[in-house]
This record gives structure tokens, C-alpha cells and sequence, in this order.
């Protein structure tokens, strides 16, 4: 999800998405936590999900606030970068 329009025009967004949400499998899994997760840091992406379905967890990093919190499926987990925002996977 892109917020800063800014970042649009007609050739697509330049900069970082403000929010990623990745849906692993287990042939992604490797890449989703790790590789992912520090290329999306260093990129300046602001908060990345991880809805892992075969363990039914959303883990939710939020770089500009440095914190990571795991949400079992059918928890409301809140959009740190929106306030008032929540979510709730099952």
C-alpha cells in the first residue's frame, strides 16, 4: 500500500510501499522472514505483515516504531501506521 502519492506517476511508485502484507508458503518461507524482511527494512518500507496460514500468525513488523508482535488468526491486529485500523484474518 502506497500513502504518499507523491510516489505515483504514470510508470508506477518510486520509493518504498508504506505497507506490505506477504502471505508465506513453504517454499517462501526462507525468504519472506529473512531476505524480505531486511531488504523491506533497508528500503524504508514503514510496516511489513507476515500471515503465515499453516501456522495461523500474523507477525507484524513496524520499523519506524522497531517493534514486532505475533496475532493469532482471528485476533484484531492493529495497522500500526494507521490509527484506529485494524484487521482481522481467519
Amino acid at each position: 500500500m502506497i500513502c504518499d502519492l507523491s510516489k505515483l506517476d504514470e510508470k508506477g511508485c518510486h520509493g518504498a510501499p508504506d505497507w506490505i502484507i506477504e502471505v508465506v508458503s513453504p517454499s517462501s518461507k526462507r525468504m519472506d522472514y529473512f531476505r524480505k524482511l531486511f531488504k523491506y527494512n533497508s528500503a524504508g518500507v514503514r510496516e511489513y505483515w507476515i500471515v503465515d496460514p499453516i501456522k495461523e500468525l500474523v507477525t507484524v513488523y513496524n520499523f519506524e516504531q522497531e517493534t514486532m508482535e505475533q496475532y493469532a488468526f482471528g485476533e484484531d491486529v492493529p495497522a500500526g501506521i494507521y490509527e484506529g485500523f485494524v484487521m482481522n484474518i481467519k
